[in-house]
């Protein structure tokens, strides 16, 4: 596309949304292809693709991060944001959302409306983004028109109205019908994109009159003046058919059905048409709302060149040559290369190099930029995924992404010893280009632990800081951070007596240890009269019982909630010191805990589980038998209930592919840290024996 000047009313911003395989880059591919922006026609299945270009992609052939795309049609310019599909790597897809004007739903008929399509679809709605469906595949064998038109309407009720009826099906698809115009557009089979326009085929004229005719009714419903010519005269004009869909599309009255063949090339180009005719313009939407910098004012901004810039930033990503690349979609204002702006989240200024329109993995130059456009820059110092860019003199601040919470852990550490701080930045690069990617420590199991959205997500990181950034590493299942506590009170004594040919060591320490409540921690209280130990030495009694309680007696895991107080003791005047008080701590500590009654507590977590109906039994019943606590069950519509409860984390550590296999892929889930109870005796006997096991004891 020639960075030439667009009016904003012919700008389109639009998201390619759906579940993963069916066909949304094949489509993006495509319209490149038609629009010329592109010389030949990419596949994703040999790794010729425009739109799928990272080395994990190929590998898998499938999208596993937002590709951008830019064409021109119609004198229009047109932003692509091809998504990933699949539930492992759905980052993109949050922040895309954020982004778009509209969106272009892609259902396969070889597998209908699946549940993660639904997922896109009511994010969509949530939105308010004006849609339409495009039926994918119609090539491929069994492809029924009549069956996917009904499974849409089930799915999303009346909303889906077709605007054009195949030619053929299956091995048979040749083309689509235009029900407005009342054409049929014939393609050639080499997936040039060559049509020719003829005459409906007689023996589809009866069904061609049918559908059209139920098209005109949804429009005329739609609008209560066409409503009112209908009714009186049976017939609208095609001027007022078009202008009446694009307005109920717009409202969100109708999503118009397409239908087409991406791979063979088969008809693109009416929805290309449909883009600029029926979809959003930036001047379509409503304008964009932030916040003041300081205080709790709502700011608008209009998306107008002349109001003060405003830009989100959805992406971010290392290129091999340009370094990080920062991916951003304006609201307002205009912003040229080689200037500068103000991040609003960080309070920093940023210097401007050359802006860019990508194209896949190419970078166009640019001049300047301006309301929906999507655009890129390198090398910015503090500006991440989810900062607000703005005009220092007119600043404001947009509501950070949302993006979804990880649901699987593990443990990693590098193979050679040396390279722990490479690894460290590695996983910092990775986790600007994808949030979703949590890198935290366990402070009591000394792990590095990564999160992410299922297992082939964290399968990536892995490949990518292997590939990326030269990183071999391991992972394995997180260690369980268990605790020990007590039940009863106890009594015992510390005593270190130590004589040598010198100055002698000696501490004495009479302590009572005590259970506090579940989460109290830990409390030291000091209560001894008449001098017996000396001021100076309570103190190293309390340490010495602090670095006790790092190392419980059942099996090594952190003592909590205790009160320890030492009430007794002696001392020498001579001989005693503060190691010698900290070890009698230590010591009486340990023997006190030995004989209060010692067990281990384990962490629970609060978990929210999504699934249909006609899951729920399976997944109640699995949940009980992970020892959890279900505290409610709700519907939230579309079929679906929501579960609460409270289970253990180590019934639940691989819980995101028990879920998928339960579900089908339906279910999703979220949970938290809650708090710690009591493991079962059983459970304890075998979680010390192999904490002896691992010691060596």
């Amino acid at each position: 596309m020639k960075t030439k000047d667009f009016a904003i009313q012919q700008v389109r911003t639009i998201g390619l949304l759906s579940d993963g395989g069916t066909g949304k880059t094949s489509l993006a591919e495509a319209m490149l292809f038609d629009a010329g922006e592109i010389t030949r026609l990419g596949s994703v299945v040999d790794g010729s693709s425009t739109m799928d270009y990272d080395p994990e992609e190929l590998k898998r052939q499938a999208s596993i991060s937002a590709s951008i795309g830019h064409l021109e049609w119609q004198k229009h310019k047109v932003f692509l944001v091809d998504t990933p599909g699949y539930p492992n790597f759905l980052t993109d897809t949050y922040a895309a959302l954020r982004v778009i004007d509209s969106a272009i739903i892609v259902i396969s008929t070889d597998a209908g409306v699946r549940f993660q399509t639904e997922r896109v679809w009511r994010w969509a709605e949530q939105r308010h983004l004006p849609r339409l469906l495009f039926l994918n595949k119609m090539d491929h064998d069994r492809a029924s028109f009549a069956q996917n038109l009904e499974a849409l309407t089930k799915a999303f009720q009346e909303i889906p109205v077709p605007v054009q009826v195949p030619v053929g099906e299956g091995a048979g698809f040749r083309g689509v019908i235009d029900l407005i115009e009342g054409k049929a557009y014939i393609y050639s089979d080499d997936s040039s994109g060559k049509f020719t326009v003829e005459e409906v085929p007689a023996e589809q004229a009866s069904l061609v009159e049918e559908y059209r005719e139920k098209l005109i009714e949804r429009i005329a419903e739609s609008d209560d003046t066409l409503l009112e010519k209908y009714l009186g005269e049976g017939e609208l004009s095609e001027d007022e058919v078009r202008s009446g869909l694009r307005k109920a599309v717009l409202q969100g009255m109708i999503v118009p059905v397409l239908l087409g063949s991406a791979t063979r090339n088969i008809g693109i180009q009416p929805v290309l048409d449909f883009i600029v005719a029926a979809l959003p313009s930036p001047l379509d939407r409503p304008p964009v709302e932030g916040k003041a910098l300081q205080g709790e004012e709502t700011v608008t901004r209009n998306p107008s060149p002349e109001e003060p810039f405003s830009a989100l930033v959805f992406k971010t990503q290392s290129d091999p040559y340009a370094g990080k690349l920062t991916i951003f979609r304006v609201f307002s204002g205009k912003l040229s290369s080689d200037s500068s702006l103000y991040n609003a989240t960080k309070q920093e200024r940023e210097r401007i190099g050359q802006i860019f329109f990508l194209q896949g993995k190419q970078q166009v130059p640019v001049g300047e930029i301006g309301p929906g456009d999507i655009a890129a820059v390198a090398k910015l110092k503090v500006t991440t995924t989810g900062d607000t860019l703005t005009d220092e003199k007119a600043p404001l601040l947009f509501a950070p992404i949302e993006f979804p919470n990880a649901v699987i852990s593990v443990a990693i550490a590098p193979k050679s010893k040396g390279d722990e701080e490479k690894l460290s930045t590695a996983l910092a690069r990775l986790t600007e280009e994808d949030p979703t990617v949590r890198i935290s420590r366990d402070e009591q199991t000394k792990e590095l632990i990564v999160s992410g959205l299922g297992e082939l997500h964290l399968e990536v990181v892995m490949d990518r800081l292997r590939s990326k950034f030269g990183v071999d590493a391991t992972m394995k299942t997180p260690r369980i951070p268990y605790k020990e506590t007590i039940r009863t009170s106890a009594k015992a004594q510390g005593k270190y007596k130590k004589q040598t040919g010198g100055r002698g060591q000696y501490g004495d320490a009479w302590l009572e240890v005590e259970p506090l409540p579940r989460g109290a921690g830990f409390e030291f209280v000091d209560r001894i009269v008449g001098g017996v130990i000396p001021r100076q030495y309570i103190p190293a009694v309390e340490k010495g019982v602090r670095e006790a309680m790092e190392e419980g007696i059942l099996a090594g895991y952190p003592v909590v909630d205790v009160r320890v107080t030492v009430y007794d003791g002696s001392y020498h005047p001579v001989d005693s010191s503060e190691m010698a008080f900290k070890i009698a701590g230590s010591l009486g500590f340990k023997k006190a805990v030995s004989e209060a009654n010692p067990v281990l507590l384990e962490p629970i977590v609060r978990m929210e589980v999504i699934v249909p109906d006609e899951c729920m039994g399976d997944v109640l019943g699995d949940l009980n038998a992970k020892r959890g606590k279900v505290l409610g069950v709700e519907p939230i519509g579309s079929g679906q209930q929501m579960i609460r409860a409270l289970v253990p984390l180590a019934e639940v550590l691989r819980y995101s592919s028990n879920l998928r296999s339960m579900t089908a892929g339906r279910g999703t889930f979220s949970m938290e840290f809650s708090h710690y109870e009591e493991l079962p005796a059983h459970l304890m006997e075998r979680v010390i024996a192999e904490s002896k096991r691992e010691s060596g004891e």
